[in-house]
């Protein structure tokens, strides 16, 4: 499946203690390049985030965010540890009672006592759990619209092929004609001088002439690339690093046609075949 680098996915989550929103970009890019921006709380999550990213994708720049937006109704209680505070409080009064001129700690002091202010650890648990498994699912929306976007290259790039197959056809029909027309002139500029230079001497000079005018296996390798390009497309990986190699070779092709080219209409084809070659090289780019 054919899938582009460029998606947005978001996703939020609501729970009793808060929200969690999770919105993820790619855009194209030669490897794979995470960047996440969490919450400090959620600092120590990044590591199974990567493995997450690592196992769906393989290609783009990524750009991942979580927002946490606790309740507000939760988010101003402080959860105190009874029983200590119980046992600091009868520490401190037997302490009062047994030593003249002691101030008592004040409220604030006592609240930053070890263990006095408890660790949520199951919510924390909680935290963590919920954080990845949205992340998961908000990665899952990415891909389908990579996906979907994927499509929409495939059919774009599949539409040149199409085009590109036509003026093959419209090259190696008219080929015969065009060589021949060639070597018609050939014996006609050098009519004149064919006293002067031995005939088999001649007709080895047109054809070598004639080989170098000839493109019919240029030709053939645009086919079995446009063949191989559809092939491509249909595999289940990632394809776009194969994909661009063979743009490169299709673009090699046109321009030897384009060289050997002898008369006007070759030319504006192999013209019309780059032009296309590079509307595909730009989709497929954004091709994981």
């Amino acid at each position: 499946m054919t899938s582009s680098m460029t998606a947005f996915a978001r996703k939020q989550a609501d729970f009793p203690w808060g929200s969690l929103i999770w919105e993820i970009r790619s855009v194209n890019h030669r490897y794979l390049e995470p960047a996440f921006r969490l919450p400090e709380q959620f600092r120590h999550i990044e590591t199974g985030l990567r493995d997450l990213l690592r196992s769906n994708l393989s290609r783009g720049k990524i750009e991942a965010q979580l927002k946490f937006q606790p309740d507000a109704s939760e988010s101003g209680s402080i959860p105190i540890n009874e029983p200590l505070l119980a046992q600091l409080a009868k520490a401190i009064a037997q302490v009062e009672s047994q030593a003249d001129n002691t101030a008592s700690p004040s409220p604030l002091e006592i609240l930053k006592w070890p263990g006095i202010i408890q660790e949520q650890e199951q919510d924390a648990r909680e935290l963590e759990q919920q954080s990845l498994a949205l992340f998961k699912a908000t990665l899952t929306i990415l891909s389908e619209h990579r996906a979907r976007e994927g499509a929409e290259l495939k059919a774009a790039v599949e539409s040149r092929l199409a085009a590109i197959e036509v003026i093959i056809a419209d090259i190696r029909a008219s080929l015969p004609d065009i060589l021949a027309a060639q070597q018609n002139r050939l014996r006609e500029q050098i009519s004149g001088l064919a006293q002067e230079v031995e005939s088999g001497r001649l007709e080895q000079e047109l054809v070598l002439v004639m080989q170098k005018a000839d493109i019919a296996e240029e030709l053939d390798r645009l086919e079995a690339h446009v063949k191989e390009i559809r092939h491509v497309l249909s595999r289940k990986e990632p394809v776009g690093r194969r994909l661009d190699f063979l743009m490169q070779e299709l673009n090699r092709e046109a321009n030897t046609i384009c060289s050997k080219a002898v008369v006007t209409e070759t030319t504006l084809n192999a013209v019309e075949l780059k032009v296309l070659i590079e509307q595909m090289r730009e989709q497929v780019q954004n091709i994981e």
